[in-house]
């Protein structure tokens, strides 16, 4: 026959494996007490009728214990899943706890409240992004640190064994002594010809920049425009050298003609062909002018345009007439 009384006495003035003191309080680590503290109505041991709230994996349920199952332990605790609305587990507690005593119901139902605000707040850090600590082996950091120096040394010590082997194979000492790979030999030998026609380029691209920079602030004489158009007009003069122009072929004829008609015809004749003789005169000292002005026949060009110019010129009879 299990007795509250008898067990609650042994507890509180003997040993109890859940049982925490400090300065102020006692406190109970057992995981089905409702409140935490070591007393006598929150004692899940002494106390055949009891009732807490826990929470698994979110999930919040109410466990009850009565005295009809303690000769059972598999079965002592009944567990009710409670829903998640708040107000609809705090209506399931009290129709599951309706006969029980206020304390009991008051407890749950404030344990109930702190459990929902924690899972709250777990869901609300679920989305920030927060930092991730990272354990760090100091042994294995610096036995790394180790490899990698060592490594770095071997490999300078590799490759300038290889220069030095390359340099005496090319300078002959080592004709006919050894052999060497055909391929790795030509790999080296490009990587050279290679890094060489790099520093040619870069000493080409330096000369050029400081023959730039030489060349800055000197000065240069250089033709004017005029003498340009000087040969232009000069070209366009020649077109017009070798020109006949029909008035003057024509001036003796027209002579002829004019002396036989009379007295006043002739004399219009006359004065016609003299103006004619005298405009032929002044063409004829400008194309003298001209030629002593030309430059020598070989720079001139073979072949020259004809051009035909005609004049009309009114009969002696109607200009006398008008005359008169």
């Amino acid at each position: 026959m299990q007795t509250d009384e008898v067990i609650w006495n042994v507890i509180n003035q003997g040993f109890c494996s859940f049982k925490t003191k400090t300065l102020t309080k006692t406190f109970c680590r057992h995981e089905y007490n409702v409140t935490g503290l070591c007393n006598r109505q929150s004692c899940p041991l002494a106390n055949s009728r009891y009732a807490t709230i826990r929470e698994h994996e979110g999930i919040i349920y109410l466990y009850m214990k009565t005295i009809e199952r303690a000769h059972t332990p598999k079965n002592m605790w009944e567990r009710v899943k409670l829903s998640k609305n708040y107000a609809r587990a705090l209506e399931q507690i009290d129709e599951h706890l309706i006969y029980w005593p206020k304390f009991a119901t008051h407890k749950c139902k404030q344990r109930l409240t702190k459990i929902t605000q924690y899972l709250i707040r777990m869901r609300k850090l679920k989305l920030k992004v927060q930092r991730k600590l990272v354990t760090v082996n100091k042994k294995v950091e610096k036995r790394e640190a180790k490899r990698e120096y060592k490594a770095l040394v071997a490999a300078k010590l590799d490759r300038a064994i290889e220069k030095e082997l390359l340099e005496r194979l090319r300078q002959g000492t080592y004709d006919g002594v050894y052999n060497f790979p055909q391929q790795e030999f030509t790999k080296a030998l490009d990587q050279e010809e290679v890094s060489d026609a790099e520093e040619d380029k870069e000493e080409d691209e330096e000369t050029e920049s400081e023959e730039e920079d030489e060349d800055e602030g000197q000065v240069e004489f250089v033709e004017d425009y005029g003498d340009e158009f000087g040969e232009d007009d000069s070209d366009f003069e020649d077109l017009f050298e070798g020109a006949v122009f029909d008035g003057e072929e024509d001036d003796g004829g027209d002579d002829d003609e004019d002396d036989g008609d009379g007295e006043e015809e002739g004399d219009a004749g006359a004065a016609a062909a003299a103006a004619v003789s005298s405009s032929a005169g002044r063409k004829s000292k400008k194309r003298a002018s001209k030629k002593q002005q030309k430059p020598p026949a070989s720079k001139r060009s073979s072949k020259r345009g004809r051009i035909e110019v005609e004049y009309e010129e009114e009969p002696a009879q109607t200009r006398s007439k008008e005359s008169w």
